[in-house]
């Protein structure tokens, strides 16, 4: 931890919220002297402090210890690059539509890479009056199955989760183009296009 680059981070957290030092201190049960010492770079935070700082900027762990924000400017927030986390810890799913640093039950959490389904993997989709109706043949055991299945278009995702013993049924609205992207705990992430 770089004692001043947090300390500046901190002070720049602080007062965007509008908050004094003393604030800040009672908020996360720290004297207004602790605040003002780590502000200086003349001291830094214990590290028992850090998970409550983060949730009062509304930041994570990893920000506070680097001192440093780093930001997607390139793909300003594309929903066609929308990024899937899992975490196999809790079975966590988390979306960010440009890289995102996400960590979850301890563990940094990397964006997977959806592949395209063969055609033994593929979901079946069938138009029934008006809606999709999705559903696959994928086994769906306490080991192995479908954990999510999403609807992806340029503008808008739906997401479903799913449960083992469970049988895949989705019904969409109909929808002439995206992509249909699901979750296996055993093969990954898989994706098959839809209205081509």
């Amino acid at each position: 931890m770089d004692q001043v680059k947090t300390g500046e981070l901190i002070r720049r957290f602080r007062t965007e919220l509008g908050l004094t030092q003393k604030e800040l201190a009672e908020r996360i049960n720290v004297s207004g002297k602790a605040v003002s010492k780590w502000e200086t770079g003349n001291g830094c935070p214990d590290v028992s402090l850090l998970s409550a700082l983060a949730e009062v900027f509304g930041t994570d762990i990893h920000t506070l210890l680097t001192g440093e924000i780093y930001k997607n400017e390139s793909e300003a927030g594309n929903m066609k690059k929308l990024r899937f986390y899992v975490c196999r810890e809790c079975g966590n799913i988390i979306t960010s539509t440009s890289d995102a640093a996400v960590t979850c039950c301890g563990s940094r959490l990397e964006a997977l890479e959806p592949r395209k389904a063969e055609e033994g993997e593929r979901l079946n989709v069938e138009d029934i009056g008006g809606e999709l109706y999705v559903t696959s043949d994928h086994s769906m055991t306490k080991d192995h199955y479908i954990s999510f299945a999403a609807y992806q278009s340029d503008s808008s995702v739906m997401l479903f989760k799913q449960y083992p013993e469970w049988n895949v049924q989705l019904r969409l609205p109909l929808l002439r183009t995206g992509k249909l992207v699901w979750y296996c705990t055993k093969c990954g992430l898989l994706c098959q296009e839809l209205g081509k």
